[in-house]
């Protein structure tokens, strides 16, 4: 098949593309801006455009069919090209769904811990050699690509998103691809420029739920309240399977699954409920509990998900990918009682539009409680880039309720700030959906 994508960059797009091109299929794209590692990785096998931009010329009645990425906007030359000569458009969820039409899919929602409980679900899977189809949103150790398909595998496990499908489609991605296993992880609100209001947000979930067939699994954590009660009153088919933080221990740094003591590499309340909720889906495609433990065991956590970047006997230094208010909530608390008698210090950008919004803000009340030291950073140009009014400190201090807070907005004063502590049994995580205005985490590690 010969395929085109508009937007070729972006994350999910890019890694779309080099799997497509790994099955055989011909494949070209367009983007306006192209960043690393997309960059790379696509002129490694060819695929990387002669030159940025839209070009309507490389659209023709040739093509297979066209992909269309969130990025590219309703008015893009390319896909009004495509549009006047009938060809077939996709939107990358639309295209997954239909490479897995005919197969198992394991769709995983909720608004916190869906790449973790994702990536769980496939290490378990490739460990028994279980052939399965995937798409993941971050990295995996050991994954030459965040998504692979195959004609063979009769699972495919896909993290299901809940924001817009595509500039043409405003449907939640995790609607486009009908679960067969549905997960919802929890409900915290998120997307506010989507979904303005919190019941609407709510709404989403309800309808993922509902579509699950009544021959499905329906698998969600029961001990979210708000979750809870939905998935109480929603009309669910599937057969319904609550869960809740895996019984454990912790010692020595080390966590352990109850009751047989099987040791983790990964740790923190959070992730000890994900574990039950990839168990569950395992369970539904045939995985015993015996060899979902056996598989777990050796599980390192998803990239940028509470990653270790440095550490010595002293001092230990995470990055994570916490932005949203349940999120930050969860990874500081997760290091806090992993490491109770080391300090906290807790450094959070506020990079996406709902966390730059001031009446979101609010949602951010006590989540850096647990840490010893909080520290905010914001890029004013990004509120800007994001046509947003200007965030100032007193809101931020406010919003998360602590007056104690150190707020920061050019990299440098945040670098200075950190290497000026002294990190004698101090624990550091950075936590962002951004870069912190382009700091080198793992280059501050090795200097901390």
């Amino acid at each position: 098949m010969k395929i085109h994508f508009i937007a070729i960059g972006g994350s999910a797009m890019h890694n779309l593309a080099l799997a497509l091109h790994y099955k055989g299929y011909q494949i070209t794209g367009s983007d306006d801006e192209i960043f690393e590692p997309a960059k790379s990785r696509l002129e490694k096998v060819g695929l990387l455009p002669e030159r940025t931009g839209w070009f309507p010329e490389k659209i023709t009645t040739a093509l297979d069919a066209v992909i269309l990425g969130m990025h590219a906007r309703e008015d893009n030359p390319e896909l009004l090209k495509a549009k006047e000569l009938g060809v077939r458009i996709y939107s990358y969820p639309e295209f997954l769904y239909e490479q897995s039409k005919n197969k198992t899919r394991i769709v995983v929602g909720g608004s916190h811990g869906k790449t973790t409980i994702t990536a769980m679900i496939i290490h378990v899977l490739q460990h028994l050699n279980i052939d399965c189809d995937y798409m993941v949103g971050a990295q995996l150790e050991g994954f030459d690509v965040m998504v692979k398909l195959s004609d063979e595998a009769k699972v495919m496990v896909l993290e299901g998103d809940e924001y817009l499908t595509s500039p043409i489609d405003r449907r939640p991605k995790f609607h486009v691809y009908q679960p067969t296993i549905g997960i919802v992880s929890g409900i915290a609100w998120d997307h506010i420029n989507v979904f303005p209001t919190f019941e609407f947000y709510v709404e989403q979930f309800r309808i993922f739920a509902e579509m699950i067939p009544e021959n499905g699994r329906y698998i969600y954590c029961k001990d979210d309240a708000v979750l809870n009660k939905m998935s109480e009153t929603a009309n669910i088919r599937a057969q319904k399977m609550g869960y809740g933080v895996h019984p454990h221990y912790i010692e020595n740094g080390v966590t352990y699954l109850l009751p047989d003591k099987i040791p983790l590499q990964i740790f923190g309340k959070h992730n000890l409920t994900n574990i039950n909720a990839a168990r569950l889906a395992c369970g539904a495609v045939g995985v015993s509990d015996e060899q979902f433990y056996k598989a777990i065991q050796s599980f390192k956590g998803a990239s940028n998900r509470l990653e270790l970047l440095r550490k010595n006997e002293t001092c230990a230094i995470y990055k994570d990918f916490a932005h949203s208010p349940s999120k930050l909530k969860a990874t500081v608390e997760a290091l806090k009682a992993q490491f109770p008698h080391r300090k906290l210090v807790a450094c959070m950008e506020l990079h996406t539009f709902s966390s730059l919004t001031e009446k979101f803000l609010e949602q951010y009340a006590g989540a850096m409680d647990c840490a010893d030291v909080g520290i905010i950073f914001f890029n004013p140009e990004t509120v800007a880039h994001k046509k947003l009014p200007p965030i100032t400190t007193e809101v931020i201090f406010n919003a998360f309720q602590r007056n104690d807070l150190k707020v920061y907005n050019t990299s440098k004063q945040l670098e200075e700030s950190i290497l000026a502590m002294n990190a004698t049994d101090t624990v550091f995580a950075f936590m962002s959906s951004g870069n912190f205005g382009g700091m080198d985490l793992r280059r501050l590690a090795e200097k901390i």
